[in-house]
C-alpha cells in the first residue's frame, strides 16, 4: 500500500516506478530528504525537504491513511 501511495506521489520519476520493496523505499525516502540529487551547493536542509514533502503530501490527492503512512515513513527516516 505505501509503496503504491508513493509511487502515486512522484509518478514522473522512473526510478521511483522501479520500486518493489520496502527497503527501496527507504532507500528513495532517504534519496529525496539529503536532497542527493541536487548538486552539493544548492542542497536543501533535511528540514526544508521534510516541509516540503509534507506539503506535496497534504495537497495529494492520496486517501488519508495513505498520507498518514507517508508523513509517518518520513519523520521515521528523518530523525535518522
Amino acid at each position: 500500500m505505501i509503496i503504491d501511495a508513493y509511487k502515486r506521489l512522484w509518478p514522473n520519476r522512473q526510478a521511483v516506478q522501479r520500486i518493489t520493496t520496502d527497503a527501496e523505499l527507504e532507500n528513495s525516502v532517504r534519496i529525496e530528504l539529503n536532497d542527493e540529487l541536487t548538486h552539493p551547493r544548492l542542497r536543501k536542509s533535511v528540514e526544508e525537504k521534510l516541509q516540503l514533502a509534507y506539503r506535496r503530501i497534504e495537497e495529494s490527492e492520496l486517501s488519508e491513511d495513505e498520507k498518514t503512512a507517508l508523513i509517518e515513513l518520513y519523520k521515521k527516516l528523518a530523525a535518522h
